[in-house]
């Protein structure tokens, strides 16, 4: 069944949500806030296993590195991407009846960039669209889950409706599977796994030391990184 992996993938989050908002509310305020360090602490060391894979393959990564980050925080910072984030997480909250929960945007973008950043998310859903094989999506659910129960648990509720970006943009590039297939060359792809990873990284350092860097302003990176791999 086409579209099997995303739906797997979204069911998979909302599960970790569920289990991290009952857990949640008996663990005590530093134990929360030692549990978001973990998070951040598990999200660098994720990222950084997955990068370097990259960076043995990539010929000059150090300038496909730099280029790309700049120029995706160039575009990032002019279209103000990461408030166009917290905007809707701000409707969510409203939508939802958690107007007083003053945690609940920061869960929401930090959940859904490190849930919705990075290769197996577009592969998977690649490979879904097109073979029906949602082996990839299947493994990243497995660790959503315990990603975004351990972020419900002491971020907020808000992590758990990361499963609404990662059911559009999943979903989408399983239905366009076609035409993105013929763009994701093994070498644009292994440069989107790179600037991706580098990306969770920035998620992760803002879990350890509060909120440093606009990672959402960021994402246009990822698409530099495929562009790049065409010139």
């Amino acid at each position: 069944m086409v579209g099997l992996g995303t739906i797997i993938n979204t069911a998979a989050i909302l599960l970790g949500g569920l289990l991290g908002g009952i857990f949640g509310r008996f663990l005590k305020d530093s134990t929360q806030e030692a549990l978001t360090k973990v998070c951040g602490v598990s999200t660098i060391f994720i990222a950084i296993s997955g990068a370097l894979p990259q960076m043995e393959a990539v010929e000059n990564n150090a300038m496909l590195i730099v280029g790309c980050l700049a120029l995706g925080a160039l575009i990032g910072e002019l279209l103000n991407i990461e408030d166009g984030f917290e905007r809707f997480g701000a409707w969510l909250k409203e939508k939802t009846g958690n107007g007083k929960d003053a945690r609940f945007v920061n869960a929401f973008v930090t959940a859904s960039l490190t849930v919705c950043i990075g290769a197996m998310a577009i592969v998977g859903a690649i490979q879904d669209g097109i073979a029906g094989d949602y082996s990839i999506l299947a493994t990243k659910a497995a660790l959503d889950l315990v990603i975004i129960m351990a972020m419900t648990a002491s971020l907020g509720k808000g992590a758990v409706f990361s499963a609404i970006p990662v059911a559009v943009l999943q979903g989408s590039i399983t239905v366009l599977a076609g035409l993105i297939k013929g763009i994701m060359t093994p070498e644009a792809l292994t440069n989107l796994g790179l600037i991706g990873n580098i990306l969770i990284f920035c998620v992760g350092v803002n879990l350890m030391l509060g909120k440093k860097i606009r990672v959402a302003n960021l994402l246009p990176a990822i698409v530099a990184a495929v562009a790049a791999a065409f010139i």
